[in-house]
């Protein structure tokens, strides 16, 4: 391939006297993957990937800026081209990296040393802010590891060297900042060793010498001799005045650790006063005392007093007399700092407002313990109670609410949740953090909290994971439902504090008339049916709503999943009744006669009877009223015949009488 590049090339050539000025001279041959070219009699590929080379920091110069011996010369050049000199362009760099190990080792012709290209690349340089560069900062540690790194060529021929220089770089403060958190402003090997002067400690020019090293640290710890105290284990610090001791006295090189040495001296400091419990403070009387023992079970128990406390001045014979501000959790802590600012708790606070609650109302101050140890103030089973103390009715929180927002902590007690939490000792059951979070507390109207109507749902779903993607794929979630309506979210039918067991009677019960809400019209029908009717009679293993539609997987009947679809509907009723069939599945559950439009043989019929059933008692009404009057006389007439039958008798038993008087 190669030779039939070079024949295509002179017989361009030949036809056109061609000098490789332009980059597209060059690329005709090298843009071909294949092709291959010698170099002290070994075969290299001479292929440049003209979309890298274009995109790179060199991408607007021409081939011969670099190759410059090939300026003004025609193609095909010769195979064997001198290596490019950096330094032409790069002269301040190239003068300090000759007087380097590197370049030393270049001069002695040693086949490991490194040159530019080895670290900078060749046709695809880039700048050291570019995520593409082989030299970017987060890349630096691998780049130096192809010959630092423990088993290589270079570490091998090393008569005196450090261990595992790369693997403890990783391990160390800056390693994790760099290369596990990608903290870019981390220190790398080039921000200790330099870029392109690195020589070895024992030169009095190097950037780690032992004169050298504390400078060198400076770079970043700028504030150095303010930090550190003036007296380390009991020896004076700086020998002399501003003149930094060797900062690898007492942080290893590559093992650079949070804490190396031992804090105990500045908390003792602090202990000597502060470990008294009569200490009281002269301003407003408050004790003082810091129990030295608290503080080392504590998850602060590695941290120093004076990293919280930062503005002591160890100069003073009272340290901390300096102090003019509250301990910043922020300084630590900026993520959840963030977080509460934005909170309702925060801006309280910030507001000077007395109900407004500060970290250390809620973790503690010296004691503060992690949320998974037991002894914690939020450990999963005292949250209910830390939050109690301002949230339970009459507590200073509880008197800000409006509306039925009462009790809150009573309800929740005697909720699902509560039981499991605090009964039960589930530490898995929801408590007041996992709803309304930790530190990013926001009233529901807010359209950012997580009570939120929109983002209950979600909230809920933290545990409820499964149900939450049935209700997710719901006729009632947003992206199901599309209705100008308000759809419901799980604390419509659950509510927020007094939460039962689903399988709970007064769930089953109480659960029609939380759908009615919403389905007015089709509960009325529901109740009028045999199943509403024995409901309201209190029983429940009667079919209800959830019975048929589902809870939480509600989907319109024309939907094949549902429950109510036509391949659906019989083993839905046969859950309850098991001879059910096709036949008795097309039973009308809601029908009602006071829909025409759906259900019209119903209607008319049920006011055909009715309008018969009225009729008949109209007809038979008049006809009574009518026949009142004839009734009545006709009463009276027989009336006046037994009257007047009653006289004709009387008188002829007074002839009988009489008769027999005179006879005798």
């Amino acid at each position: 391939m190669r030779t039939s590049l070079l024949i295509l090339a002179a017989s361009v050539s030949l036809a056109f006297p061609v000098n490789a000025q332009e980059n597209s001279d060059c690329l005709m041959c090298h843009s071909d993957k294949s092709a291959t070219g010698t170099r002290k009699g070994k075969t290299i590929s001479i292929y440049v990937n003209e979309a890298k080379f274009s995109g790179s920091i060199h991408g607007s110069l021409t081939c011969v800026g670099c190759h410059a011996e090939l300026a003004g010369k025609e193609m095909p050049h010769d195979e064997d081209v001198a290596k490019v000199d950096c330094g032409t362009c790069h002269s301040s760099e190239q003068e300090l990296h000759a007087k380097s190990l590197h370049g030393k080792a270049i001069k002695r012709g040693d086949p490991l040393a490194p040159e530019c290209k080895n670290c900078h690349g060749s046709h695809d340089i880039y700048g050291v802010k570019d995520v593409r560069s082989q030299v970017a900062p987060l890349k630096i540690p691998f780049l130096c590891g192809k010959c630092h790194q423990e088993g290589t060529k270079v570490m091998q021929q090393r008569t005196i060297h450090q261990d595992h220089i790369v693997e403890n770089f990783s391990e160390s403060i800056h390693g994790e900042g760099l290369l596990k958190k990608g903290l870019i402003v981390a220190p790398n090997c080039a921000s200790c060793h330099t870029a392109h002067s690195i020589l070895p400690h024992t030169d009095p020019s190097s950037s780690i010498a032992r004169k050298n090293i504390a400078s060198t640290c400076a770079r970043c710890h700028a504030q150095i001799e303010a930090v550190h105290r003036k007296i380390i284990r009991g020896e004076l610090w700086e020998k002399q005045a501003h003149v930094l001791p060797a900062c690898i006295d007492c942080h290893q090189p590559h093992k650079v650790r949070k804490v190396y040495y031992d804090l105990g001296m500045s908390n003792a400091d602090c202990l000597r006063c502060h470990g008294n419990k009569d200490l009281k403070s002269s301003r407003d009387g408050r004790s003082l005392y810091a129990s030295g023992d608290e503080l080392s079970h504590s998850r602060h128990a590695k941290i120093a007093c004076s990293q919280c406390h930062a503005e002591v001045n160890s100069s003073h014979v009272r340290p901390c007399e300096t102090i003019t501000k509250k301990v910043e959790c922020s300084s630590c802590h900026e993520e959840v700092g963030q977080q509460f600012v934005k909170s309702m708790h925060g801006q309280l606070l910030q507001k000077n407002d007395v109900n407004g609650p500060t970290c250390k109302e809620c973790h503690g101050t010296h004691g503060v313990r992690g949320k998974i140890d037991p002894k914690s103030a939020t450990f999963a089973t005292n949250i209910p109670k830390l939050c109690a103390r301002c949230h339970r009715e009459g507590e200073k929180a509880a008197v800000r609410y409006k509306g039925d927002e009462h009790d809150i902590i009573a309800h929740y007690t005697e909720s699902i949740h509560g039981k499991g939490l605090m009964k039960s000792g589930l530490t898995v059951t929801a408590t007041c953090t996992n709803c309304h979070t930790a530190h990013g507390v926001l009233p529901k109207s807010d359209s950012l909290s997580s009570v939120n109507r929109k983002n209950v749902p979600e909230t809920c779903g933290r545990c409820h994971h499964g149900i939450q993607e049935q209700f997710e794929n719901s006729i009632h979630h947003e992206k199901v439902g599309k209705t100008d309506k308000q759809l419901p979210v799980c604390s419509d039918c659950h509510s927020a504090h007094t939460i039962q067991r689903a399988d709970a009677q007064g769930f089953k019960l109480e659960i029609m008339t939380k759908c009615g809400r919403c389905h007015e019209e089709i509960a009325k029908t529901y109740f009028d049916t045999y199943h509403g009717k024995v409901t309201q009679l209190g029983y429940t293993k009667t079919a209800k709503c959830y019975d048929c539609h589902g809870a939480h997987d509600i989907l319109p009947v024309a939907d094949p999943k549902s429950k109510l679809s036509h391949d659906n509907v019989v083993g839905t009723c046969q859950k309850c009744h098991e001879g059910a069939n096709r036949r008795f599945a097309g039973y009308l559950t809601h029908a009602t006669h006071h829909d025409p439009q759906k259900y019209p043989f119903l209607f008319w019929t049920f006011w055909g009877m009715t309008g018969l059933l009225v009729s008949t008692f109209v007809f038979g009404g008049m006809h009574t009223l009518l026949w009142l009057p004839r009734a009545l006389q006709m009463k009276r007439e027989a009336k006046r015949k037994r009257e007047a039958n009653s006289v004709k008798t009387d008188a002829t038993t007074n002839n009988e009488t009489n008769s027999d008087d005179t006879q005798q």
